[in-house]
């Protein structure tokens, strides 16, 4: 069984020598302390040290961090990046935290964590919907704005008189406000593909 570390910092003007220190101090190696300097807002397997240290970690494996929150950006985060390694028999302990999956405490902590971060996703469920409820009572309409087949109309006719003097497919779109590919779609769903389809 290996001791490997992980260790993240958001910026690199912070320093990772006091979460380093504990690892090694908890029996890790400091060659296999594997590090990340990202902000949060990056979910674990977006992380490129978190990446290497999933490719190198086996089974028997314990990963060692300062602090449980250093696996991710939230709860839910952190318990799919404790769940993401259970599940390759990688076992994690957090030296501030006492969470050990060794003992009956560390045990009774991950099992904490996983209400707790249920608890924040059923939170987060509840104040979407609501958002959602408040948002539809004061007329707030969801989804793509309904199409008014005149003006799509009117666009087209303009697009082909640019086209037939000349313009580019891009440049007869930018003129009513499309790209070059909604143009293409409109024209499609018009049936035409003369001028607009000709190479530009």
């Amino acid at each position: 069984m290996r001791l490997l570390g992980y260790t993240r910092i958001s910026t690199a003007g912070q320093d990772a020598q006091l979460q380093i220190d504990a690892l090694v101090g908890a029996g890790v190696q400091k060659r296999d302390v594997f590090s990340d300097v990202t902000s949060g807002s990056k979910t674990a397997k977006q992380r490129p040290g978190m990446k290497r240290l999933l490719e190198y970690a086996e089974d028997g494996d314990t990963v060692v961090v300062w602090r449980i929150d250093r696996l991710g950006r939230s709860l839910l985060d952190v318990l799919a990046t404790v769940n993401l390694l259970r599940d390759r028999g990688v076992k994690v302990r957090s030296v501030s935290d006492n969470i050990d999956p060794e003992t009956s405490s560390g045990r009774m902590m991950l099992g904490m964590l996983a209400t707790l971060a249920e608890y924040e996703r059923e939170l987060i469920t509840e104040r979407v919907n609501a958002g959602i409820a408040a948002a539809k009572q004061t007329g707030t309409k969801f989804g793509r704005p309904p199409v008014d087949p005149d003006e799509t109309a009117q666009k087209l006719a303009i697009a082909e008189e640019a086209r037939a003097k000349g313009r580019t497919a891009e440049d007869a779109a930018r003129l009513v406000g499309w790209s070059r590919a909604t143009l293409y779609r409109h024209r499609q769903a018009d049936g035409t593909h003369d001028t607009l389809t000709k190479p530009v």
